[in-house]
């Protein structure tokens, strides 16, 4: 009785003509990804769907989730933490407490953001980082589930054109050297309900997020991968960083952010690449790090991929995507490939 009502409520927060409906429903939607892009993505699709399964990479070893990780022997929160920001109805408010950030100056929090500890603590208090994600979620209602693409602890190993060898996500932001492969650091199963996710979906979106740092260690996944190929009534589509990083895709094309993608997992799994066609900033300092460059194509095709373009990069942050232009542009790809 307590499930049906807690869905009954959920749908009484959407008015009659509520895009979010279509025939009578919302859409499955899984997005896999990670980081600020995937939750500025989650922004705006929470407008067109309450059932909405954002699976995030965790990897990430640095900054406040590194330290948490290691003296609490957890998952990473951060990127969890935005995801359920960015899908909360009150987002204005959630997004205040969860990404509040105490001071380096501070002893005991300096540096770290409240919803991190408070993730931390409810793990603690449940027993484990899942349910500490499903309770974060319920209480603070969003608009579906943030799901980890593992509940391994594992680290990144990043293999460089030089042959060298590191292993850590932090090292992605740090040397400014092509990559050639990553790979995780011991064998890693996919978690369940982001498989079953995954199977169920009606629209499978990709990105957008760091290329090697979030998508890539989501794909490599072997459940998730397959889930993914075997998933034949869903449309797939990536949606293409719409600029490049300093250090690990200075440089790239979005045919390269492509054939990463398949170079590592032998397979193409989706149909279909939303790309941003407006250019707005074009970086002249090379910075300690390499330059940010907005990127776009003139093809229609890429390795089998069809590219759709739309102008969906932010006015105000011309480095990111604009979240309700992004959204009204997948969801305009998705009714068109459906009719």
């Amino acid at each position: 009785m307590e499930s049906i009502y807690k869905k009954w409520w959920k749908w009484l927060r959407y008015e009659p003509g509520d895009p979010r409906f279509e025939n009578g429903r919302a859409v499955k939607i899984a997005v896999i990804g990670g980081g600020t892009g995937l939750a500025t993505m989650l922004r705006g699709l929470k407008k067109y769907s309450n059932q909405i399964s954002a699976i995030v990479c965790v990897t990430d070893d640095g900054a406040s989730s590194g330290e948490i990780r290691k003296e609490f022997d957890i998952l990473p929160p951060g990127d969890i933490r935005k995801c359920i920001s960015a899908l909360a109805y009150d987002e204005k408010l959630i997004s205040k407490l969860l990404e509040y950030r105490f001071g380096e100056d501070k002893k005991t929090f300096g540096g770290h953001t409240l919803g991190n500890i408070w993730i931390t603590a409810l793990a603690d208090c449940f027993g484990s980082f899942e349910q500490a994600i499903e309770a974060t979620s319920e209480i603070f209602q969003t608009a579906g589930k943030v799901l980890p693409a593992t509940l391994d602890s594992t680290k990144l190993k990043i293999k460089y054109a030089d042959g060298s060898v590191k292993t850590g996500e932090h090292y992605l932001d740090e040397i400014l050297q092509k990559i050639d492969k990553v790979s995780f650091d011991k064998k890693v199963t996919g978690y369940k309900k982001a498989v079953k996710a995954i199977e169920e979906a009606e629209l499978l979106i990709i990105g957008p997020g760091s290329l090697y740092g979030s998508l890539i260690p989501n794909l490599i996944i072997d459940e998730i991968k397959k889930a993914i190929l075997e998933n034949e009534t869903a449309v797939k589509m990536m949606v293409a960083n719409c600029s490049t990083e300093r250090t690990q895709t200075r440089g790239y094309t979005i045919d390269d952010h492509i054939k990463a993608i398949f170079d590592h997992t032998k397979a193409r799994l989706y149909d279909y690449c939303l790309v941003n066609n407006k250019i707005v900033r074009r970086s002249k300092d090379e910075a300690k790090l390499g330059e940010i460059n907005n990127i776009t194509t003139d093809k229609e095709m890429i390795d089998q991929v069809r590219i759709e373009k739309a102008n969906i990069v932010s006015n105000n942050n011309p480095l990111y995507h604009d979240s309700e232009k992004l959204a009204k542009a997948i969801m305009e790809l998705y009714n068109r490939v459906k009719r």
